[in-house]
């Protein structure tokens, strides 16, 4: 199919290069695999314009004084779950909302820069969302893996 996304070794070691330094120059990747500067250029521009690649920077919580690491499980009744994971996503606390199966609906993960704002969070941000039965707040107290360059190429054909 024309519009289905085939990665090369070419394509996975350029990702691979940028994966490494997001800030790696198109000559700097292009030293790295023996290739010119305008064959980096062009695979990554095709790859973007197929939405097969997007270069974005990853920030540290730890570094931005973020301490607690929140996953929130969420029950919801009387309400559509997509329209509440939309408000409660608003909330600059949250920076991931997922729709879930399961037990529950609704499953986010929430940065706060300590204790102390928890309470307000839960009781008086949270709470006042409408449609929400109950929520399951679990603290991380370590974290083992925190990646953003898991999915392989190739697992980002064309719908």
């Amino acid at each position: 199919m024309a519009d289905e996304f085939i990665a090369d070794d070419i394509d996975r070691a350029i990702v691979e290069q940028l994966r490494y330094n997001g800030r790696a120059t198109n000559q700097q990747i292009a030293d790295r695999l023996d290739l010119t500067a305008a064959t980096v250029s062009a695979r990554i521009r095709r790859m973007e314009d197929e939405n097969k690649l997007r270069v974005v920077a990853v920030s540290d919580f730890s570094a931005h004084g973020y301490n607690v690491l929140m996953e929130v499980a969420i029950e919801v009744d009387g309400r559509a779950a997509s329209e509440v994971a939309k408000e409660l996503a608003e909330f600059p606390e949250v920076f991931a909302a997922h729709l879930v199966t399961g037990r529950y609906d609704i499953d986010m993960l929430v940065a706060l820069h300590d204790f102390d704002e928890l309470t307000d969070l839960m009781l008086n941000k949270f709470s006042k969302v409408r449609g929400i039965r109950s929520m399951s707040p679990a603290i991380a107290v370590d974290v083992v893996k925190y990646k953003f360059d898991v999915a392989p190429i190739e697992a980002r054909g064309a719908a």
